[in-house]
């Protein structure tokens, strides 16, 4: 074989090699981050959306999917998510999914702020109108300047990506809302897609803007890879769950309960966290004051249930005023992107129940406790503490003060009648109702049962006479 043919045969196999190894890389095709979105908008979300689209920008993908279905959220977080999504370095396909999932208050800005938007059969669209706390309209000049910055700012996200404008706007001003088939048909967005195959299928060859330039998506045999919040990511969004920051907001009070009745430390720092987990999630939510204030209620009223002899009525006013302030705890949206939301019916009457049935126990065990007090008299409380069980006094005995004893504090008095201080360790000799009867312990004497020192002189022992 001359030289010509070993370089043609060398030629030929490196060609080969390099087919084989870049054959995989061609049959990949293009790739697409999917990015699923669901619950409440907040500094989460707005985080993991901005970090997600500069994650696919530098991948290569060809284009980005946000599955988004939300109620809406903070306004703050939802003008960064338009922000990343006007700004972003690739297409973004907003996909409202799946089925009965919403775009809602917050989610129609995020949804017309795409370059390509997409909604599922069985979806909704809009409903963006700003309200006051408790759902009236926002009077005077404050209400003229919240839906004025509401209009102008889901007017210029239209215009931008060629939307309908009218639709958009009376979104915000008379709280609009479309399902997808009469938000396509309208032009609010640009179709619809029931899965990931039929939203590819949609936006390929489609040409869109991004940062002014144009591109044509070319999406035929894409990858499809999905980029899920981290799991700290995911702790935080959970929590911003209404129904989660109730069912925390209730373990932290149930944890005080407990710490008030039994000092202990773990229920308290318990408690103490859940409340403090609760008012995060509280933070991304139309917090109700008059709901909090009757869930408040009902907790002041089970604690004064171990103190006062109601007979479970203070226990039927807790539970009535806790089922109320849970039903009332989320009110309506304070502005254009706020959420609706409210604690889901199943989770108010198991919680209620279970508080109910909590509190029920705590009175049968009060109440079964002071009939039986009151049925034994001075009688059955001298049983209480045995005798010869020793304390220390605590307020000193003038003869009459009080004895530390048995993990409590006790009255009591001095047997002798002498003054005993403060600090004095003391025994009890016997109980005259709810006083104890006591006297000082007295220690032994340290030279006890020693024999007397001996005395040498001159190598003789001499012992003192006794």
């Amino acid at each position: 074989m001359g030289p010509i043919a070993r370089g043609l045969s060398l030629a030929a196999f490196l060609l080969g090699v390099f087919g084989l190894l870049a054959a995989p890389a061609l049959a990949a095709g293009p790739r697409v981050a999917l990015l699923p979105t669901s619950g409440i908008v907040d500094q989460v979300m707005a985080g993991y959306l901005r970090d997600g689209v500069a994650a696919a920008g530098e991948r290569g993908a060809a284009a980005v999917i946000v599955q988004l279905d939300t109620p809406g959220g903070s306004l703050e977080s939802t003008n960064q998510i338009v922000g990343t999504f006007l700004e972003a370095p690739l297409p973004v396909i907003v996909w409202v999914s799946p089925s009965g999932g919403r775009a809602a208050s917050a989610g129609t800005f995020m949804t017309l702020a795409g370059h390509i938007a997409l909604m599922a059969p069985g979806t909704n669209i809009g409903a963006a109108s700003p309200v006051g706390g408790q759902g009236e309209d926002i009077a005077g000049t404050m209400g003229e300047k919240v839906l004025n910055d509401a209009v102008a700012k889901i007017t210029a996200i239209a215009r931008e990506r060629g939307r309908n404008v009218e639709w958009a706007v009376a979104t915000v001003r008379e709280a609009r809302s479309s399902d997808a088939d009469e938000a396509v048909a309208l032009g609010a967005v640009d179709g619809k897609a029931a899965t990931i195959a039929e939203v590819l299928a949609f936006a390929q060859g489609r040409t869109v803007s991004v940062r002014g330039a144009p591109v044509t998506l070319d999406l035929a045999g894409a990858t499809v890879e999905t980029l899920e919040m981290n799991p700290f990511q995911s702790f935080l969004h959970l929590l911003s769950d209404p129904n989660i920051a109730f069912i925390l907001f209730t373990l932290g009070f149930y944890g005080l309960l407990f710490e008030l009745q039994n000092p202990n430390f773990v229920t308290g720092i318990g408690g103490a966290l859940a409340l403090i987990l609760a008012f995060i999630g509280f933070g991304s939510l139309p917090l109700n004051v008059g709901g909090l204030i009757l869930i408040g209620l009902a907790i002041v009223l089970f604690v004064l249930e171990f103190t006062v002899a109601s007979h479970g009525l203070l226990t039927i006013g807790g539970i009535v005023c806790f089922a109320l302030g849970a039903s009332a705890l989320y009110g309506a949206p304070g502005t254009p992107a706020a959420p609706s939301v409210e604690v889901a019916l199943p989770v108010v009457i198991a919680v209620t129940a279970m508080t109910g049935g909590f509190m029920a126990f705590v009175v049968f065990v009060v109440v079964r406790s002071r009939r039986e007090a009151a049925r034994l008299g001075p009688a059955g409380a001298a049983a209480i503490l045995p005798v010869d069980s020793v304390g220390e006094v605590r307020a000193d005995l003038h003869p009459v003060g009080s004895v530390y004893a048995a993990g409590e504090e006790w009255s009591a008095a001095s047997a002798d009648g002498h003054p005993v201080r403060r600090g004095t360790p003391v025994r009890v000799l016997r109980q005259e109702g709810l006083t104890l009867i006591v006297e000082p312990l007295r220690p032994e004497p340290a030279d006890a049962g020693r024999s007397p020192p001996e005395t040498r002189v001159g190598g003789t022992a001499l012992t003192p006479p006794s």
